[in-house]
């Protein structure tokens, strides 16, 4: 594996009073938030990645479909002599369905807050393509990134966005990302972005409730990490997952409910939860083609190719630099 000497800043969590401040923070507001970076400790991302294999979630199943069909066609848009910059790599196994189609790519670079996943994307990478330069970076891919000299000149720059991670944002939030991508790409760079798409409620619902429960567990594994970390007294068992689909605004609303009144230790806060009351952690928006090519051009960017699964679920679109933007 031909890994670029580097220094690796694992930004997976702020130091504990930056992080004891930015959770008293949600729990003082009304209604109640928690940021969805604090997912992903160690157990959290395991858990994601078992999410990704249950029957229910068509996501990357879907996303596997699009670039089997589609694969061949994107590299011959992107061009030979790119960098991949991957924002949230975690295993990589869909990056390297594009990275074996891509003509002398130049480097790959995996952006992910997790160290773990991290390491083991790149192991596995590094097997698949021995001669790819990896210049990996442990760090929160929202912030600005100082990407690292590349061993040759790239042809352009690709900054590769896959699964549905940009539905995460609200609205400003993902047109802020964007407008950041856009910056690090470059003036003849490209985005490559994985963008759920609108369909049934049922369909959509099913995928963030799975029979087996393992969402749930994911969900409430943030419960399990602020007790370890902070020392908080949540218990366990007195809250429960809910992810319901808001059709008005296209997007899934997962929520921590708690299941009686009671109150909790968070630091020297008191936090009290009401029965049945809800605590925000994540959005996962769903857009329309026109809906996804709106907020792109928020971004001064415009789409320029858009590819689906055989079944319409989800797409892979490619974003360039607007003449306007």
């Amino acid at each position: 594996m031909n890994v670029q000497a580097y220094v690796v800043r694992d930004e997976q969590r702020p130091p504990d009073n930056a992080l004891l401040q930015v959770v008293q923070r949600g729990l003082r507001s009304q209604p109640k938030r928690l940021p969805s970076w604090l997912f992903y400790d160690e157990r959290g991302s395991a858990l994601f990645e078992e999410i990704c294999e249950q029957p229910e979630y068509y996501l990357t199943r879907a996303e596997i479909a699009l670039l089997g069909e589609h694969a061949g066609d994107i590299s011959e848009v992107l061009g030979p002599d790119v960098r991949l910059v991957e924002y949230g790599s975690g295993h990589a196994i869909k990056t390297r369905l594009l990275l074996e189609h891509l003509v002398t790519p130049v480097a790959w670079v995996p952006v992910e807050i997790s160290s773990e996943p991290l390491r083991l994307g790149m192991e596995r990478m590094g097997q698949h393509f021995p001669e790819l330069p990896i210049q990996p970076l442990s760090v929160d891919f929202t912030r600005p990134l100082r990407l690292p000299v590349p061993p040759r000149a790239p042809r352009r720059t690709v900054l590769y966005f896959p699964g549905s991670t940009i539905g995460n944002f609200d609205e400003r939030e993902a047109a802020q990302l964007l407008r950041k991508m856009r910056g690090e790409m470059g003036d003849n760079g490209g985005i490559l972005v994985g963008v759920d798409l609108k369909k049934d409620r049922a369909t959509i619902e099913a995928a963030y409730n799975d029979s087996a429960g393992v969402t749930a567990a994911f969900t409430l594994n943030m419960l399990v990490r602020l007790n370890r970390e902070l020392g908080c007294n949540f218990d366990i068992s007195a809250f429960r997952h809910r992810a319901r689909y808001n059709a008005m605004v296209g997007r899934i609303e997962t929520h921590i409910v708690s299941n009686r009144e009671q109150r909790v230790r968070v630091g020297r806060l008191q936090v009290l939860f009401r029965e049945d009351e809800a605590m925000l952690v994540e959005y996962s928006c769903k857009y329309s083609l026109e809906d996804f090519a709106a907020l792109a051009a928020m971004a001064g960017l415009t789409v320029q190719h858009v590819w689906t699964d055989p079944a319409g679920l989800f797409s892979l679109q490619h974003l360039t630099r607007s003449n306007a933007g």
